[in-house]
């Protein structure tokens, strides 16, 4: 069962998703954050493949906000080793707040644009 609260998530994430779309040129950099980790993925809509993935799982204990631009960082070094340098940002339904936008931030560090 899902709650209102994932259900308004859901509804934002299809809105958005109908107006961005990745493609080979510039694909999709999708984030999805649960309680306890974060995860980024680069994904090319057309072909149905992801590119690259990053996330904190297996990380040392330190605070989430740093965990996300850590992610944010190394999901782009494998973008960058793959050939991606201009990216989508898709924050998948949630707020550009606190750790989406960090990995966000970190992925700008690490060397994409978008």
């Amino acid at each position: 069962m899902t709650t209102r609260k994932e259900q308004r998530r859901i509804k934002i994430k299809y809105r958005v998703r109908n107006k961005i779309s990745g493609s080979a040129a510039r694909p999709r950099l999708s984030v999805f954050r649960s309680n306890k980790q974060i995860y980024a993925q680069i994904i090319d809509d057309e072909a149905q493949k992801t590119l690259a993935s990053a996330s904190s799982l297996g990380f040392e204990a330190m605070p989430k906000q740093e965990q996300a631009e850590k992610v944010g960082e190394a999901v782009a070094a494998k973008a960058i080793a793959a050939g991606i340098t201009t990216v989508v940002f898709d924050r998948n339904g949630y707020l550009y707040h606190g750790r989406v936008k960090q990995v966000a931030d970190g992925a700008r560090k690490g060397g994409l644009k978008f």
